[in-house]
């Protein structure tokens, strides 16, 4: 068999999938909590992989635009471990301020928070994420801007921000808020409320499409390597530890139930993306925007099972 026709199975098998996958959209819901996220389409659906060696296998609407939400918290992760990479003090300073455990709670939660003082269970909750952008913001020259080029050169590409939800989500974040300074009341937060709030919207506000996302996640893929480049992003211990929070934090409360029908790293977001990792083959990504309970996209996951099945890519 060619390599040729090797695409074109894989190609067919996503027409397959997608197939199976779109319809189960309907018992899901759309976030609600702003506009953009209320007013999306819910039928549409997007799948896609990357090769390492940058082949693109597409199906249904990889090329329409949406904010990544909480799949940002991996991108300002890996750029935290990069300084702390080259820092002892600042490695230090991250995973004492932040665990890498489970939470079992929902990804908003603040009864966890103040029952451990204050400290997050792992980068990959809304709280996690705050902490790592509060040290983002001692140690960038300028987070928001840092954080940016290193998912325009992850994509290939530059990606937008959406205004809009830089504007919504800045009216309805009091949760979020209330995380901050009861963080802040431990000792666990440097910087002021508003200027870490300043950095964690900017991120969750960045638009990407499935065609990008799978491009972006694929040096988690090749030990830290950005294929398209070349450029270590993270040393290979370090991808590794990315991935391991991912698949046991990624996606939220049901990050268990991820690993046993999917058995991949992956990382969610409430706009209904998945961003997902095959170790030494692919970037994956897929969007649709109904949700299930806890927040992840129901036909995304479906998705992702089936591909996984059907072609034995769980890493276990």
């Amino acid at each position: 068999m060619t390599a040729t026709d090797t695409s074109n199975d894989l190609d067919a098998e996503l027409r397959q999938i997608a197939e199976i996958a779109r319809p189960t959209a309907r018992q899901g819901e759309l976030a609600d909590y702003i506009p953009a996220l209320r007013d999306e389409d819910p039928d549409c659906f997007g799948l896609g992989l990357v090769d390492m060696d940058g082949t693109e296998h597409m199906v249904g609407d990889v090329d329409r635009p949406f904010a990544i939400q909480s799949i940002s918290k991996v991108f300002a992760l890996v750029l935290a471990m990069q300084r702390a990479d080259r820092a002892e003090g600042v490695k230090k300073e991250l995973w004492g301020r932040v665990g890498v455990e489970p939470s079992g709670d929902p990804f908003n939660s603040l009864v966890q928070l103040e029952h451990e003082q204050g400290v997050p269970r792992n980068p990959m909750i809304n709280a996690g994420a705050l902490v790592v952008d509060d040290i983002l913001a001692d140690h960038c020259g300028d987070a928001r801007r840092e954080l940016h080029d290193l998912v325009n050169e992850l994509v290939g590409e530059e990606v937008a921000l959406d205004d809009k939800v830089v504007h919504a989500e800045g009216n309805t974040g009091s949760r979020n808020r209330a995380m901050a300074n009861l963080m802040l009341s431990f000792g666990n937060l440097d910087n002021s409320v508003d200027d870490v709030l300043d950095v964690y919207i900017y991120q969750c506000a960045l638009t990407m499409t499935v065609r990008q996302l799978a491009r972006a996640s694929r040096f988690l893929a090749n030990d830290g390597v950005d294929p398209a480049t070349g450029r270590q992003i993270l040393r290979p211990p370090l991808a590794r530890r990315v991935n391991a929070i991912m698949l046991t934090c990624g996606t939220y409360d049901a990050a268990g139930e991820f690993a046993f029908d999917v058995g991949l790293p992956c990382k969610s977001g409430v706009a209904g993306a998945i961003m997902g990792v095959v170790p030494d083959r692919y970037g994956v990504a897929v969007w649709s925007p109904p949700l299930d309970p806890s927040g992840n996209s129901r036909a995304g996951k479906v998705a992702l099972h089936e591909l996984a099945e059907r072609r034995g890519l769980s890493i276990f």
